[in-house]
Formats: C-alpha cells, sequence, structure tokens
C-alpha cells in the first residue's frame, strides 16, 4: 500500500511537471501580409514587442507575404530598427518566395534579417499542424 501511495505521488509530480512546463511553451506562426501601410507596421511592431517582453522564451515566427513584402524591403522599411532588435530577440522573419517571384523582388532588395520559404501559406499551415498557434499580424 505505502509503494502505491508512493507512485501515485510521483505519478502527479510528473504530470504537474509536465503540464507547467507544456504551459510555458508558446510558439506562435504571424502572417503578415500588409502593404506600406506605416499605422499597420507600427501596431504589428507592437504586437511582437509586446508578446516578446511577455513570453521572452517562446518561438516566434513572422511568414511575409502578397502585400507584406515592403515590410521586409531594403529602402521601402519604415520599421528596420525594430525588426533588427526583434530578430536579435529570436524571432524569425520568413519571406514567401512564391510572392517575391510573382512580384519580381530578388533577395538582394530585402533586408539581411529575413529568411525564405518557398511557399508562405504552407509554411503557416505547417506550423499549426505542429501546434503552433496563428495570429494574423497588424489590426
Amino acid at each position: 500500500m505505502r509503494n502505491l501511495k508512493l507512485i501515485v505521488l510521483v505519478g502527479f509530480f510528473a504530470v504537474s511537471a509536465f503540464a507547467q512546463k507544456r504551459a510555458n511553451h508558446h510558439k506562435i506562426v504571424f502572417q503578415f501580409t500588409n502593404a506600406v501601410d506605416t499605422l499597420q507596421q507600427k501596431a504589428f511592431i507592437n504586437q511582437l514587442n509586446n508578446l516578446t517582453a511577455h513570453w521572452p522564451n517562446a518561438k516566434y515566427e513572422v511568414v511575409i507575404h502578397s502585400m507584406g513584402l515592403p515590410f521586409v524591403m531594403s529602402g521601402k522599411s519604415k520599421q528596420l530598427n525594430a525588426i533588427k532588435a526583434l530578430r536579435a530577440k529570436g524571432v524569425r522573419f520568413l519571406v514567401c518566395e512564391n510572392t517575391m517571384k510573382n512580384q519580381k523582388v530578388t533577395k538582394d532588395q530585402l533586408i539581411p534579417e529575413v529568411e525564405y520559404v518557398k511557399v508562405g501559406i504552407a509554411e503557416i499551415v505547417e506550423k499549426q499542424e505542429q501546434g503552433w498557434s496563428y495570429i494574423k499580424g497588424g489590426f
């Protein structure tokens, strides 16, 4: 009987520790498709800053496609310093290569802080299938 109590107690603590660890492990993928609207960009940067301050150990990915490319284009982005600061905190900025091809944008036109994915929407779907939370960036 004593062994049974010990097993139940150890099991309880193991489940509690796992649940607590799981609750602190956030993975968030953002979709950003807003054009050169600087208010949208600023609001999105604020959202990212708020979350990275609240959950500094979470994983963050920003998938940029469609009309969102100016957000990460050299000479067009109004948020370059903020993007650099967020990148330093571990936020990944991923640009859709299909969008680049369709808009005739080359990698040398984009800021060096970005990474690339073949299909932006597919990246978002795959992240959701892996348990990542989805947020549409901006307002």
